[in-house]
């Protein structure tokens, strides 16, 4: 019976976990986890994202703040922001939502960001530390973080022996899954788009990570029966089914085949996605701990 991996309740327990450690912190410490949130524009997505970071951060007993910046705000006037944000000791994480606006540069805000404060981990110092092996004192970048967490559930910390396959190769998800994979022990295999013969290096997979952002590209027939599949895709599709206009959420493998293949399984929604918010959430803590000279939790 393949097991589907429920993001919802392992998200919950990692809310859960972020919001007993926060209460202790500010106990023992006084101090309070701050989570500064920075929007520019109007993009009603991203208004939507950040709002409920904003919630889940008050949830977790955090200091949330929400910077809401113009659409035709200046690179200075962002980075002066920013500038703001590291020099104040009462916030502890820095998120700018992503994508700003196309007059804007990301890449120097990203690096602006103090590292110890860059919760969504993408800092080239977090990155950095991520290659090298050294995982305890950057920031992990979130969705990764969150993916590897739901692996966990199943394989446990320790992946020797394990086949480990990621297809996709960005920034953002791709290097850092697959170097988190390899730090655990497993024998990681980098695929993406100019890979020859996609389906077979997947059918090697003990553990098959799909994120490409291209519906339901991975077939049944690429899934080694028993595998581990994460989805970190998410894609809208039309169904006309629902109505017309209407349209689904789906990820990056179809997923009604390869569920009786697969030995356990992320479905869209309700897999990956919840996840990257929880993580975030832990990364603020984290940077709180630090911050205030006490061991960080492990998640």
């Amino acid at each position: 019976m393949t097991v589907v991996i429920d993001g919802k309740e392992a998200a919950a327990s990692v809310i859960a976990a972020v919001t007993e450690a926060a209460a202790s912190l500010e106990r023992e410490t006084g101090v309070q986890p701050g989570l500064a949130v920075v929007i520019v524009g109007n993009d009603p997505a991203s208004h939507a994202y950040v709002n409920s970071k904003s919630k889940m951060a008050k949830q977790c007993g955090f200091n949330s703040i929400q910077h809401s910046l113009p659409e035709d705000a200046k690179q200075e006037e962002l980075e002066k922001l920013v500038a703001e944000l590291n020099a104040d000791p009462a916030i502890h994480g820095i998120l700018v939502q992503l994508p700003l606006p196309k007059h804007l540069n990301a890449e120097p805000v990203i690096l602006s960001i103090s590292p110890e404060k860059d919760v969504d981990g993408l800092h080239v110092v977090n990155a950095g530390k991520i290659a090298t092996g050294d995982l305890d004192t950057g920031l992990i970048s979130c969705t990764p973080a969150g993916a590897m967490l739901l692996v966990n559930r199943i394989h446990g910390r320790d992946l020797s022996g394990l086949n480990a396959v990621v297809i996709g190769r960005s920034n953002l998800f791709g290097k850092p899954m697959a170097l988190l994979l390899l730090a655990a022990n497993a024998t990681v295999t980098m695929a993406h788009s100019k890979t020859r013969d996609l389906a077979t290096i997947c059918r090697t997979a003990d553990i098959l990570v799909a994120a490409v952002g291209r519906p339901q590209m991975v077939k049944a027939d690429w899934v080694k029966p028993g595998a581990t599949v994460i989805d970190v895709g998410i894609n809208r599709v039309p169904a006309p089914d629902k109505g017309e206009g209407k349209t689904r959420l789906v990820g990056d493998v179809a997923y009604a085949e390869a569920v009786d293949i697969a030995g356990a399984i992320t479905p869209v929604p309700g897999g990956v996605g919840p996840m990257t918010i929880a993580m975030l959430m832990a990364n603020t803590l984290i940077a709180a701990y630090r911050a205030a000279g006490k061991p960080a939790p492990k998640f």
